[in-house]
């Protein structure tokens, strides 16, 4: 395959994996709107223990397979492609039955723990799809070592295409026919299975009709078994640790502001709808990193490969540029959301309740996006058991956090927790990684984003204290307009202070070359 078709299938991939996160981020916001806070409540409850079930089952396991396969071919090895396929698909089978039958078997227990049994029916209809997601990463991961990034991104687009329309009709159905909110819930959560498996049957039909199903004469062994997964386990164990960042500490949060809000007095629907509310901050938090995210994760492999070629510097300068372009996407998206978190909570949520609450999470995201980032770093350095014991300590801190704060402040305490907590990983990643290379806490370039971001965030969040905002059209044409004049505002001062060098415009997609005369010239990214 070219380099020019490899280039335009990764660029396929990353598009796809943009736009499958976004519609996963925003489908929560019909959701609120047709069933209301209780379910979202529940379903945010739920949902990050499905997630962090299913990244240990299926995290790592594409990029692993595709690095064996891709390895295999360049020496002609068909033998070993064929034993790499069925070692995934056996380790697909038995991770399967294994997460599934923890969510099931234990759904009852995790259920309490999650705040009462109104939680039990939508773990026990997500833990299906855990029996069908393994197997469906065996096969992107196989296509994408072929270099054929396609089918992993029609799948990827198609799951989350069929989830977000199904979880919207069955939330409207169930609604109609006034169900309550725990049969609505696990009714939405079927979606997750129904998409699940339709694009596992789109991958089959896929592989079925191409030519690159793995074949040999040799007979499969045990011996080729034990050998193949050792091999998928070493690469994807370390990519979960990656992975879970997010992940672990949303379920650490299912798992304790049910409890701390109980400890501070509110009954089980109380504590549904109040996990609605702080739901509302989460999902605004997942639009604003998910911009972030797609856009520079793709960077970590180059930092891996630079590493690996022993080009330090250009290892060192590619890690720079990603911390600058986090924080260059990031500070607009944390402080725009925070300073409009009144007209965005009415125009999306209907209502103003929670306000200070979803803008201390939204604001959280900045950390977030350069904590998802930090630990990406260090997996690409081959620091992932430093990043390993940051996501756990961070994990076991935030639940202190929880009850310590829950309890004097209520729902507001979750959200500063979250804020600290991101802090802390943000800062602890950074050490690390400043161990190996000159990474500079805050240059010109961070500290200009970091300004302009404020003066942006007061221009268009002083007015909503002066207007009257109680309507959805209102607040929806006001967050419209803002968006708009805060992203000029912000632009115009980072062109007019310079906050950004020739080489950090020019690498911009699409306007990079035309701005570039406005940066400064690079002095070592001061």
């Amino acid at each position: 395959m070219s380099k020019n078709t490899f280039i335009r299938g990764a660029l396929i991939l990353t598009i796809a994996t943009f736009l499958s996160k976004f519609l996963g981020s925003v489908f929560r916001i019909p959701l609120q709107n047709i069933a209301g806070d209780d379910v979202l409540g529940i379903f945010s409850l739920v949902y990050p223990v499905y997630m962090t079930a299913l990244i240990l089952s299926v995290a790592g396991i594409p990029i692993a397979i595709s690095k064996l396969i891709s390895e295999a071919r360049a020496k002609g090895e068909d033998t070993e492609i064929r034993n790499i396929f069925n070692t995934a698909g056996i380790l697909a089978v038995i991770f399967g039955i294994l997460s599934f039958s923890f969510l099931y078997g234990f759904s009852y227990q995790i259920a309490e723990i999650l705040g009462g049994q109104e939680t039990r029916s939508s773990l026990i209809v997500v833990s299906i799809t855990l029996l069908i997601a393994p197997y469906m990463a065996v096969y992107r991961g196989f296509f994408q070592g072929y270099e054929d990034m396609k089918p992993t991104a029609y799948s990827q687009v198609i799951e989350q295409f069929i989830r977000v329309a199904l979880v919207i009709v069955a939330a409207y159905y169930f609604v109609s026919i006034q169900a309550d909110n725990e049969t609505i819930a696990a009714g939405t959560m079927a979606g997750s299975a129904i998409a699940a498996l339709i694009s596992l049957i789109f991958l089959r039909i896929l592989f079925q009709k191409s030519k690159l199903k793995p074949g040999s004469n040799r007979p499969y062994t045990i011996e080729a078994f034990k050998k193949s997964s050792k091999h998928i386990l070493k690469l994807s164990l370390p990519i979960c640790v990656g992975a879970l960042t997010m992940a672990l500490l949303n379920v650490v949060d299912s798992l304790t502001i049910p409890s701390a809000l109980k400890m501070a007095g509110n009954t089980a629907k109380e504590t549904f709808y109040l996990n609605g509310i702080y739901a509302r901050g989460a999902s605004l938090v997942q639009i604003a990193t998910v911009f972030s995210t797609s856009i520079v994760l793709p960077l970590i492999p180059l930092i891996t490969g630079k590493i690996a070629k022993n080009e330090m510097n250009e290892a060192n300068r590619v890690i720079k540029r990603s911390f600058n372009l986090t924080h260059l996407f990031s500070w607009p998206a944390a402080v725009g959301i925070a300073a409009l978190t009144l007209p965005l909570n009415i125009a999306l949520f209907t209502n103003d309740e929670g306000s200070l609450v979803v803008a201390i999470v939204s604001f959280s995201s900045v950390f977030t996006s350069l904590a998802v980032l930090g630990t990406g770093i260090l997996q690409g350095i081959n620091r992932p058991t430093a990043a390993a014991i940051i996501i756990v300590a961070a994990g076991i801190g935030k639940a202190l956090l929880n009850f310590m704060l829950i309890s004097q402040y209520g729902l507001l305490g979750a959200a500063i927790a979250t804020l600290v907590i991101y802090i802390v990983i943000t800062v602890a990643n950074a050490l690390i990684i400043k161990q190996t290379f000159k990474l500079p806490f805050v240059n010109r370039s961070i500290l200009t984003f970091a300004i302009g971001s404020l003066i942006m965030g007061a221009a268009i969040g002083y007015p909503t204290l002066l207007i009257d905002l109680s309507g959805r059209l209102a607040s929806l044409l006001y967050a419209g307009v803002a968006i708009i004049i805060g992203g000029a505002l912000f632009a115009v001062f980072i062109l007019l202070t310079k906050g950004m060098t020739v080489e950090e415009l020019q690498s911009l997609p699409f306007i990079g070359k035309k701005l570039g005369r406005f940066g400064r010239v690079s002095k070592n990214n001061a």
